[in-house]
């Protein structure tokens, strides 16, 4: 069968590489896709990821026969109802559905009225409200996150109360995030060890793939800005057995089955945001997608045949599709613009990639790069994932960052010290 796939990242090419390894995978078309994409599939860069009508007539163009919409904003958007619309079977949630991410607020409403573990949260539209709540509370540091989609920046960790009152006043009074900082969460927060877990569910079964760790800071240890992602392991240590089990009938399973009681029946890849405090899960945030670059770790440890498993998940057949977890761990370092995530510049040169866009013994998936004349440049803030596996997290580190020093370009930055809270050897 020929594919669309929906997206231009990391994240994209990490799935068009796993799609491709089934033997029912026919062309595989991308829009827009990006420069190292295009070493393995057919990119349209004149459709953008967000542009509905134009991917929907690209998809009947080409005679695919099935969609792939991957990132957040088509999804809330409500391409995959689109896609349906024109007889087309698509992979991801529906508009409906997707709301589990587009909206904080809905989402922290579910988690209360179906008892799904989360930390204490109100939210606010008037700014003067939310500073009385907080100097009320007086409880340091506080989370005020936005609404609504802000590419993974919405969220503002505040150590004090002038912190909080800024974060506030940002996002409702200075249009920080524009309409996706118009309502605002402020939560308690909650300390311990975050874990990400992806998994597959068609509304009847819950499928999760293995656990990882992002690092979101910019700079080592943790220092920074946030960003959308600096690189990520996986397994993830703090995801034990125990703590799984914990996850699976207290979270996993009640999110799958609250969705379908709210007429909002979720299918395609729920990420769930978890943070383990005293041996005990609770959730972050949700996703209605693949994250990203959680998807560099977590696809190349997965069993199976991941079109399979889209299809069956799209037709609410997903129990029919073996999927298992491979032993070992993977390790993605991203590098990244100098500058990123404020101000960086794009259209340097990358010295180190073969022609496809790879390094011998490592897979490069590629966020943000063109080709051009030959060579590749760079053209986004994330430019590189640069993952390898191995029969142990180090194996895989060492994989990872050989491969990272023979990669450059003009002020590229990477984090030193991925997976050091998993237990790891570098940046220690």
């Amino acid at each position: 069968m020929d594919i669309l796939v929906i997206g231009g990242g990391g994240r994209e090419h990490a799935i068009i590489r796993k799609i491709k390894e089934s033997p029912d995978c026919g062309a595989v078309y991308c829009a827009p896709g990006n420069g190292g994409i295009a070493a393995d599939a057919i990119c349209c860069p004149e459709v953008k990821a967000t542009d509905i009508d134009g991917a929907v007539r690209l998809a009947l163009e080409k005679k695919v026969d099935f969609v792939i919409v991957a990132p957040d904003d088509p999804l809330v958007a409500g391409m995959v109802d689109a896609m349906n619309a024109a007889g087309l079977p698509a992979f991801g949630p529906n508009k409906a559905a997707a709301i589990i991410e587009g909206s904080k607020a809905f989402s922290k409403d579910l988690m209360k009225k179906y008892g799904i573990p989360t930390a204490q949260y109100e939210v606010f539209t008037d700014s003067a409200q939310a500073i009385e709540y907080v100097r009320a509370r007086g409880e340091y540091p506080t989370v005020v996150k936005a609404d609504g989609l802000a590419l993974g920046k919405g969220v503002i960790i505040a150590k004090d109360e002038a912190e909080a009152v800024a974060a506030i006043t940002d996002m409702l009074e200075g249009n920080k995030f524009g309409a996706s900082g118009s309502r605002i969460v402020i939560e308690q927060f909650l300390e311990g060890p975050e874990v990400s877990v992806l998994a597959l569910t068609d509304g009847n079964v819950m499928v999760p793939l293995t656990s990882a760790m992002d690092h979101k800071r910019a700079c080592d240890h943790d220092e920074g800005l946030n960003t959308g992602g600096m690189g990520t392991i996986a397994p993830n240590p703090a995801f034990t057995p125990e703590v799984a089990q914990k996850a699976m009938q207290r979270i996993f399973l009640p999110t799958m089955e609250a969705m379908k009681q709210e007429g909002r029946t979720f299918r395609g890849c729920l990420f769930f945001g978890l943070m383990v405090v005293g041996g005990e899960p609770y959730v972050i945030e949700y996703n209605c997608r693949f994250g990203d670059p959680e998807t560099q770790v977590v696809l190349p440890l997965m069993e199976g045949d991941l079109l399979r498993a889209m299809v069956a998940t799209a037709k609410g057949e997903l129990a029919t599709v073996p999927i298992s977890i491979k032993p070992g761990s993977a390790a993605c370092v991203v590098m990244a613009s100098g500058g990123y995530p404020v101000k960086y510049e794009s259209g340097k040169e990358i010295c180190g990639l073969d022609e496809d866009g790879q390094v011998r013994g490592v897979t490069v998936y590629h966020a943000g790069t063109k080709r051009q004349d030959g060579k590749y440049l760079t053209a986004g803030g994330r430019v590189l994932g640069v993952t390898a596996l191995g029969d142990s997290l180090n194996d895989a580190l060492d994989g990872a960052y050989a491969a990272v020093q023979k990669i450059s370009f003009e002020k590229a930055h990477y984090r030193h010290d991925i997976g050091r809270k998993a237990g790891g050897k570098y940046g220690n």
